[in-house]
């Protein structure tokens, strides 16, 4: 083989206490949103009337129904378009003034992005997009921007009080259709009934129905129903998850440049401050060593994609030809880096231990998701299919993210900040089930190469 994200929802005190203080900080955060910052936006097609005409669009992607990210408050403007809030509004609002750009607001339903993005409807969408494999084959993501987690909320008189009681039959659960929390949903619940909601903002009410017994968001969104609904209580987090901007496949250069702005915003703390405004989780997610590990992260996140692949393919998991060759163009794309960046070279034997320590770990994972004698009969449509997603879909995704790895491996140097510590990276990677010597190798290889040649 060669190729080669728990947050909770109110801190401390007990079950009671934190959701207490879940509908006490949504009912504050209104009073916060009011406050200079990200503010509210039109969502038209020529949003930012303030900017002069002549500047160049930026067609930015959204959802409108995801609070804390992009919502509309039902409010039109003088010119009768309808007006819109959030973290992620003003996210793009602040790249774009700062690109010298208007934002060209593009509405999209969650069950329809992908299809949206691959038309070419947007550049990119800002929506509160969760990181997840198919999708980063589908598309580029940026760094993260925050973190999040799957709740699910249930009255506060009800029986279930953990997710497994929750994973039966006779159980009814509601979700946003089409988006990653329908997908969340029915992976931790395989046995429970799953209702998809057209629209994320008739989730909630869906406890009014006959029948439903609970309904999942996320523990951003949970103190917002939290506040709409007493009465609730919330079980999880469930997951931990990345939020990130979400990029057509060939918009490379405006992604580059958009990770470039989100490193230099989290440097100077505007995303801190931004974060804050909106409720969101204090965690610096587009610092460089974070930032790095969360791409580590995302790069083992497709290992099961390629594992089912080598599977449909009949190809060993191993090739030991493919590793050789990942590890010359890995010592090579840092090099490039730390020249175009003016640094030292890096050690060439510290960046082949940490490269092979990933490619290790990536074998483990394809080895549990498809262990030996596993193959079934293959139609020879499904063969060709395959032999199209690992070439043409998944590699290159592994190559862009392997790049982004040594970029920010340059970066995180340049910057001084100690390498992470152990039970840093095993947060990061905790999704993975690593075993504690491949935690231990990318580890020690992550601290080496940060701490070589200085």
């Amino acid at each position: 083989m060669a190729e080669f994200m728990h947050v909770s929802l109110i801190p401390g005190g007990t079950r009671t206490n934190q959701i207490a203080s879940a509908i006490a900080f949504a009912l504050i955060l209104g009073a916060l949103l009011a406050l200079p910052g990200l503010g509210c936006l039109s969502l038209a097609e020529h949003a930012d009337p303030d900017l002069p005409p002549d500047l160049p669009s930026l067609r930015v992607g959204t959802s409108g129904d995801y609070r804390p990210f992009s919502w509309g408050d039902g409010v039109r403007n003088g010119d009768g378009e309808h007006r819109y809030s959030g973290f992620s509004v003003g996210l793009a609002r602040a790249y774009a003034r700062e690109t010298g750009r208007r934002v060209e607001w593009v509405p999209f339903r969650w069950a329809e992005l992908e299809a949206d993005l691959a038309r070419g409807r947007f550049d990119l969408a800002v929506s509160g997009v969760t990181v997840r494999a198919d999708r980063s084959i589908a598309g580029r993501f940026s760094l993260p921007v925050t973190v999040s987690g799957a709740v699910v909320l249930v009255p506060a008189a009800s029986v279930f009080t953990d997710a497994a009681m929750l994973d039966r039959p006779d159980v009814r659960l509601a979700v946003n259709a089409g988006g990653h929390l329908e997908r969340t949903a029915r992976r931790l619940f395989p046995n429970a009934a799953i209702r998809p909601v057209a629209k994320n903002a008739d989730v909630l009410s869906q406890l009014d129905a006959t029948g439903i017994d609970a309904v999942v968001t996320d523990d951003l969104e949970a103190p917002h129903w939290l506040a709409r609904r007493p009465g609730l209580r919330a079980i999880g987090p469930l997951t931990r998850d990345h939020k990130a901007a979400w990029f057509p496949k060939a918009a490379s250069e405006e992604r580059t440049r958009f990770d470039r702005w989100l490193l230099e915003a989290e440097g100077d703390g505007r995303l801190a401050r931004w974060r804050a405004e909106h409720g969101l989780p204090p965690a610096r997610t587009a610092e460089p060593i974070a930032a790095l590990l969360a791409s580590i992260d995302e790069r083992l996140s497709l290992m099961s994609n390629v594992a089912r692949a080598k599977q449909v393919l009949g190809r060993a998991i191993e090739d030991v030809a493919r590793e050789a060759r990942v590890l010359d163009a890995a010592v090579a794309a840092i090099d490039v880096e730390a020249k175009q960046r003016s640094r030292e070279a890096l050690d060439s034997a510290a960046v082949r231990r940490f490269y092979r320590a990933q490619l290790e770990a990536a074998k483990a994972i394809q080895r549990d998701w498809a262990p030996p004698g596993s193959n079934p009969a293959i139609e020879r449509e499904t063969f060709a299919q395959a032999e199209l997603d690992l070439n043409a879909r998944i590699r290159p995704a592994l190559i862009e993210l392997g790049d982004r790895i040594a970029r920010l491996v340059v970066i995180a140097r340049a910057s001084g900040d100690p390498p992470p510590t152990r039970d840093a990276v095993a947060r990061a990677l905790d999704r993975h089930a690593l075993t504690d010597d491949d935690i231990d190798a990318i580890h020690a290889g992550l601290v080496g190469l940060l701490s070589s040649a200085r």
